[in-house]
């Protein structure tokens, strides 16, 4: 099998489990250059991976060795970082969330579709085993019909989190908690079960934090059958706690916690699928194993390959977006 050429633009935090990933999957990529304005970033990623280096972001995207691009910039940067990729023949795969705003989101997600590009999303809540589990449950009529649904990510985020520059304001993140955290669960949530409306919704700062965005929202859905459904996240939940899915079918129930999926049938049956590790549900951002980046990157790598969308693509991850944008506006006071 041919190695597909990758470039890796941004070397913050982000870049931690998919540089792991990567030396994972050596086999089928190669890391062509790791790229990054900051010069100091980019010598302290050095003495981490084994990737070469480069402050010349047009440079990497340029490579004719280069195939596809990695882009795990700051969500405001999205848009310009992704157009030069597709501009230069690439294929993208962008961290969370798409864009600052709906409206960009969609121009990004539009000048995909024109350059014909494979564009994924690093949604990688949908690739755990208990996700993929309640995904098979749900499609094959094993837990029966949804009657409910609920979602909670309680999370935890420490002051000093949002002191950092940028942290938690719409210039640099585009939103809080529902954008910026919780925006893993809502779209699994979504994928799995569907919304078609948000019936109400309360958005809010508590006094536990100083912050520009929200830090704390709570809505009533209406899921994709019409079943009700709830959804409630925070990121002043101290010290942070797993997020949780929760479906009831007129078969069974189903809970996902932190990864870990349960399942209680009606005829008395029982299911357990273990989660694989922590979420980053608390103080240290970063305290997660990278076994599901390591399957979006897998999926991404096989879409390349095949010609076709990742499992989470630009068209799936605006619909996560636009569930986001309008649970925001419920939640304006007139």
């Amino acid at each position: 099998m041919t190695k597909i050429g990758l470039a890796v633009i941004g070397l913050g935090p982000a870049a931690q489990p998919h540089s792991k990933s990567l030396l994972d999957l050596a086999d089928r990529a190669e890391v062509i250059w790791a790229a990054s304005r900051s010069q100091e970033r980019a010598e302290a990623y050095a003495r981490q991976f084994p990737f070469r280096t480069t402050t010349d972001i047009e440079a990497a995207i340029n490579d004719p060795a280069v195939q596809a691009v990695l882009v795990l910039t700051p969500p405001s940067t999205h848009l310009d970082v992704a157009e030069r990729c597709f501009a230069a023949g690439k294929h993208v795969l962008v961290e969370k969330p798409l864009e600052l705003t709906l409206q960009r989101a969609e121009r990004l997600v539009a000048a995909a579709h024109a350059a014909n590009a494979c564009f994924g999303v690093v949604l990688q809540h949908r690739f755990r085993p208990g996700s993929v589990r309640l995904r098979e449950a749900l499609a094959s009529g094993e837990l029966g019909s949804v009657q409910a649904g609920f979602l909670a990510v309680p999370w935890w985020r420490p002051q000093s989190y949002y002191d950092e520059p940028g942290r938690g304001t719409l210039a640099r993140d585009g939103g809080g908690v529902l954008l910026t955290q919780a925006i893993h669960s809502l779209d699994l949530f979504r994928s799995l079960v569907g919304v078609s409306d948000v019936v109400a919704a309360d958005v809010t700062t508590t006094s536990l934090h100083r912050m520009e965005t929200e830090d704390y929202v709570a809505a009533l859905l209406r899921l994709g059958n019409g079943a009700p459904g709830t959804l409630m996240t925070t990121t002043a939940a101290y010290p942070g706690h797993p997020e949780r899915i929760e479906i009831i079918g007129t078969q069974g129930y189903a809970s996902l916690i932190g990864g870990t999926l349960q399942i209680s049938f009606l005829d008395g049956r029982s299911e357990t699928v273990e989660a694989e590790g922590k979420t980053g549900s608390g103080a240290s951002i970063m305290d997660f194993p990278h076994d599901a980046h390591r399957a979006v990157i897998a999926d991404f790598l096989d879409a390349v390959q095949e010609r076709r969308q990742p499992r989470v693509s630009g068209a799936e991850a605006l619909e996560s977006q636009r569930l986001v944008n309008a649970i925001l506006q419920k939640g304006v006071t007139p």
